[in-house]
């Protein structure tokens, strides 16, 4: 079995899918690509047991077969190689790869194709239609704030509760929680049916954020099991979470009359400047909040080190001072685009919330911040 494709969509396409290709899987041939012809297609197939990509690309074959060829090998092999038509032959016996240049040829041994694990199916229960910018958005605004902790699964992936009118996606790690609202998503069912609720692996997540071309269409079909993300000749598969999620709406404070409005890049430049002072391990900062005055500081006892920084605000609220991670705080405001933000808080106990003062269209951000105590000896 041969075929003939060019060198550049070739490796262009398999570094949209390699991501999944784990460095030691539990199954040595997960190590592999999956190669499969049929009329004149050839199927990219890498997977993690958990998540499986595909990409597809027309070929020059003149019969159909298919392969496991090493990942890292090939990859490496196409990198270094100028754009150019290359021929693979395939011994379908002993599984010999031998990829043909206009100078060169290059020998790899294969693995026999039935050992790879064979595609899930997504028996569809729903499908939403989407741009992949509006993806995008919701995947960048989320997925930082996961929890990297596996004795807690269910915060290791991003919530998505869809209805008919709109869709909502939510991260925390327990430290934060991110609320993303698109209005302009949803199942668009008629009937009134019940909110579906999924959480969506982190890693599949980043997959996508690394893989999906700006403005370009998206089919998300979700199953019992397993979602699927389908954008031009790609698809992305996924197994979900299977846990409960934390009942997340009963963590966001509802009466904050202690609200200040700033400039994001203001404030943000300031955190990262004070942090430097802060301690190394627990990165506490202290806003000190007075009429239309706010004022960071940050000391690390050890080092003696200090630092603080007035800024101007909008603040209406009575006067109080309250603790942040700054480090976390910096990521939050990092991952906003907006110009102006609000910092919504009630007590220098309770969460404080971020919302962004300029919203986009269809477009509804929450990200919720927990305090930390503060030092009596300031």
């Amino acid at each position: 079995m041969k075929f003939i494709v060019s060198s550049s969509v070739l490796l262009k396409n398999l570094q949209n899918i390699n991501g999944v290709v784990a460095t030691n899987p539990i199954v040595p041939i997960l190590e592999n690509f999956l190669f499969r012809i049929e009329d004149g297609t050839l199927t990219v197939t890498a997977s993690d047991l958990q998540t499986t990509m595909t990409t597809q690309i027309p070929v020059e074959a003149s019969e159909n077969g298919a392969i496991a060829i090493p990942a890292k090998l090939l990859l490496d092999t196409l990198r270094s190689l100028p754009e150019q038509p290359v021929t693979i032959n395939i011994d379908t016996e002993t599984f010999g790869t031998e990829i043909l240049t206009d100078n060169g040829r290059y020998k790899l041994s294969g693995e026999n194709p039935i050992d790879f694990p064979k595609l899930p199916t997504v028996s569809k229960t729903m499908s939403v239609d989407m741009t992949s910018d509006v993806l995008l958005g919701a995947i960048n605004n989320t997925v930082f704030a996961t929890s990297t902790d596996d004795l807690r699964p269910a915060m290791t992936g991003v919530y998505l509760q869809l209805s008919d009118d709109n869709a909502t996606f939510v991260a925390t790690d327990g430290h934060r929680l991110i609320r993303y609202r698109r209005t302009d998503l949803g199942t668009g069912s008629t009937s009134g049916a019940a909110t579906t609720s999924l959480i969506i692996p982190r890693k599949a997540l980043q997959l996508l954020k690394a893989s999906l071309p700006e403005n370009v269409p998206v089919v998300a079909e979700f199953s019992q099991a397993n979602a699927s993300f389908t954008f031009g000749p790609t698809q992305l598969i996924c197994r979900l979470i299977d846990e409960r999620f934390p009942d997340y709406e009963n963590a966001i404070p509802t009466n904050n009359p202690n609200v200040m409005t700033i400039g994001r890049t203001d404030l943000l430049n300031s955190l990262k400047r004070i942090m430097i002072y802060a301690n190394r391990t627990t990165h506490q900062i202290r806003l000190s909040l007075k009429t239309n005055s706010l004022t960071i500081s940050a000391e690390d006892l050890d080092y003696s080190n200090e630092a603080n920084e007035k800024l101007l605000c909008d603040y209406d609220g009575e006067a109080m001072e309250i603790g942040f991670n700054a480090k976390l705080m910096a990521e939050v405001l990092s991952n906003l685009s907006a110009k102006m933000i609000t910092l919504e808080m009630s007590a220098p106990n309770r969460a404080g919330l971020l919302i962004p003062a300029d919203k986009e269209e269809n477009e509804d951000i929450l990200m919720l911040v927990m305090p930390v105590m503060l030092n009596t000896y300031a």
